[in-house]
């Protein structure tokens, strides 16, 4: 689903049992019965200059000057399909939530991300998480994009290139993702958390090129 989506829902407290709107088909609900992971990384300066004053997310505060942060780290499947809310969930640990905060910087999306994605990659909360963070800390940023203090023009296809060059991996391991409010770059992972091709029927960006705003 879109982060507008989602956060609009989060504000308003109703997320479980909410089937977004992404449209592949639902796989397999056994935890731990998929192929491999998609993480899912957003700007956040593109997602706040569209939200001033309208989202409720720390992510958002004029104590942070975030860039890339954590979305969700999703099971995927060769096929395209994807499983989620695999089954009866405690929630999310304060000490954990708290930890997450750096790159995950809202409350309501880490307890949505553990109780939709994390129940199904059969781990447990504080593993899931673990993984999130390792698997965040090992994809190398493109230096242009780390901290940028003005707007950077690219073409989604450079993007990705870049991203894969700056982590020796292979082609196709990176997904651009653009809407009128987000932009993400999709990184995909094995179970062990090793670059792969992602998968062909993800989603990808349309436009020609991408204005990605500065971080503030």
């Amino acid at each position: 689903m879109t982060r507008t989506t989602l956060l609009a829902l989060l504000v308003a407290g109703s997320l479980i049992g909410f089937a977004g709107p992404r449209q592949r088909r639902q796989a397999d609900n056994t935890p731990g019965s998929f192929d491999y992971y998609l993480l899912n990384l957003s700007w956040a300066p593109e997602f706040c200059a569209a939200h001033v004053g309208n989202v409720s997310s720390s992510e958002c505060g004029p104590a942070h000057h975030f860039g890339f942060i954590v979305h969700g780290l999703w099971p995927e499947n060769n096929d395209g399909s994807y499983p989620q809310d695999c089954g009866t969930f405690s929630p999310v640990a304060q000490p954990i939530v708290q930890h997450m905060l750096t790159i995950m910087p809202n409350r309501g999306l880490i307890q949505h991300e553990w109780a939709r994605h994390g129940t199904c990659t059969g781990l447990a909360a504080q593993d899931y998480f673990n993984e999130i963070e390792t698997a965040f800390r090992k994809v190398q940023i493109p230096p242009e994009y780390r901290n940028p203090a003005s707007p950077v023009t690219a073409m989604p296809s450079e993007i990705e290139q870049k991203f894969a060059q700056a982590n020796n991996a292979p082609a196709g391991a990176f997904r651009v993702v653009c809407s009128q409010s987000d932009f993400d770059v999709e990184a995909c992972l094995t179970k062990d958390l090793e670059f792969r091709q992602c998968g062909r029927r993800l989603r990808d960006c349309s436009a020609n090129q991408v204005t990605l705003p500065p971080v503030r």
